[in-house]
């Protein structure tokens, strides 16, 4: 690549694409070490994924949709679904850390790899800290099933009132989740895979154990008036249950930290979506079974919701705080899995020089980023600890729903501009499949409500004022700072 003489002007500094690293190639700064297996990553999803729908979504969503809520994570799944096949290409063509993040910079350029920026780093940063917040309600239901005995409202709320106008000082337990999962990321990646791996194990035990005792209660009168929330309600629910599927980007963010990447992340991607739809579902529908729609309104139930429901249904704490010991235990791997996320799209745009370059500096002994990792935490463990759940879910839902857009896009684009580009994994159905990730994408998108715009786009300003100001200067492509092995753009030799 011939150097570039004459400086950039604004208009190509924000169109100009990252060359895409041929397989087994370097990329410019930091590596990461490769020590993820397909199994691992394939967990890492689930891991991510399976629990946030579930143990806390569910009771946010059924007041929106009522019985009809097992449509919304219907809708959501095949969302999700043709989503993740779009992934699946897209990371087998380019294996890197950043995932959406990435993925943009080299299809369609800065400006938009700087858009998706905003919004990855808001799903991953906002949902780490509502996951922690609903871990902390579960929490208190382990300590009150187990002690007889809780944690005061002054360390178990925000001082954020909540819908219910309750209040604290700060949620302890949401931070020290945060503060236990940046330890055990600190302590390296296979680490954390390893304990993620137990984890989720854990959390579908006790998913199944929830879904066979609610059967037994089941009453098909609880799916009366299944229609009456009508389109708007289900389109509502399933904005904010998409939230939950952030998972499935999780998966690409570990690009570059797992072994045969071009094969592992198809594999990854479209097995954890199978479990991850096949729990949803099942659980859901026995939760609506066994429960009729408007208790999942009640305080209790927008704490620990599925817990009160088992013990609703035998009249015993038992099953509940097995599920709640479950909920507690796995409920961590969200945390750890969507914390790992953020800290590599943050070490992604530290490489690229979108960031200071602390943030691609790698520790020398774990391969991991630490200051990535510090930073990540504290802010999040700000947000969970002062921060109410109700205010989270469905600004997450809205930065995933558009970085899946940007990926069925990337598809598009690269298939046009990159034909001869090497693709493990090519999406059936092109161009229909992409066509219509788009449109069930923007479908959801349509059920948010429009303060959670109000949020986004405030967001959304601050990252790109950032990038126009420091971040387009700075850039490792404005230095002539790129990867040694560089595919061509479309028709070009290989």
């Amino acid at each position: 690549m011939s150097d570039i003489k004459v400086r950039p002007g604004l208009g190509d500094q924000l169109r100009r694409r990252k060359p895409i690293a041929a397989p087994g190639g370097g990329h410019a700064g930091p590596e990461l070490s490769r020590s993820f297996g397909t199994f691992q990553l394939m967990l890492f999803g689930v891991g991510a994924t399976v629990g946030t729908g579930i143990f806390f979504v569910l009771q946010e969503a059924v007041p929106d949709a009522g019985p009809a809520v097992v449509v919304a994570f219907l809708v959501a799944g095949v969302a999700a679904g043709l989503s993740a096949i779009c992934y699946a290409e897209v990371a087998s063509a380019i294996p890197v850390s950043g995932s959406t993040y990435s993925y943009a910079y080299h299809s369609m350029g800065e400006l938009v790899a700087m858009v998706v920026a905003a919004c990855v780093l808001l799903e991953y940063g906002v949902s780490s800290a509502a996951v922690a917040v609903g871990w902390s309600g579960y929490f208190n239901e382990l300590l009150q099933n187990l002690l007889g005995w809780h944690l005061p409202d002054a360390l178990s709320y925000s001082p954020v009132p909540y819908e219910d106008n309750t209040t604290g000082l700060v949620n302890l337990p949401a931070v020290v989740l945060v503060l236990m999962c940046m330890v055990l990321l600190l302590r390296g990646a296979s680490e954390s895979a390893r304990v993620n791996t137990v984890m989720v194990l854990i959390k579908l035990g006790v998913l199944v154990l929830f879904a066979v005792i609610g059967f037994t209660a089941f009453e098909a009168d609880h799916f009366g008036g299944f229609w009456d929330a009508g389109a708007a309600g289900i389109s509502a629910a399933a904005g904010t249950i998409f939230f939950s599927f952030i998972g499935l980007d999780a998966v690409s963010t570990a690009g570059e930290e797992v072994r045969d990447p071009q094969r592992a992340l198809p594999r990854a991607i479209m097995g954890a979506l199978v479990v991850v739809v096949a729990i949803y579902v099942l659980v859901a529908v026995a939760g609506v079974g066994a429960q009729p729609t408007e208790e999942f309104e009640s305080p209790e139930q927008q704490s620990a919701g599925l817990s009160v429901i088992l013990q609703d249904i035998t009249g015993s704490s038992v099953p509940g705080t097995i599920l709640a010991a479950g909920a507690v235990i796995s409920i961590f791997s969200v945390t750890l899995v969507t914390l790992y996320g953020q800290t590599r799209i943050l070490f992604a745009m530290g490489r690229d020089g979108m960031l200071p370059r602390r943030f691609s500096s790698v520790n020398p002994l774990t391969l991991t980023p630490t200051f990535n990792t510090v930073v990540v935490a504290v802010v999040v463990a700000l947000i969970g600890g002062f921060v109410p759940a109700d205010y989270l879910w469905d600004t997450v839902s809205i930065g995933t729903l558009i970085a899946f857009i940007v990926v069925a896009t990337a598809v598009l684009v690269l298939r046009r501009t990159q034909p001869d580009l090497e693709r493990p994994f090519r999406v059936p159905g092109y161009p229909v499949t992409p066509v219509l990730t788009i449109v069930a994408c923007v479908y959801v998108l349509s059920g948010l409500a429009a303060v959670t715009w109000v949020i986004f786009g405030t967001w959304l300003a601050v990252v790109l004022g950032f990038y126009l100001l420091w971040g387009r200067r700075h850039a490792a492509l404005e230095r002539g700072e790129v990867a040694d092995t560089e595919v061509p753009d479309a028709g070009g030799p290989r």
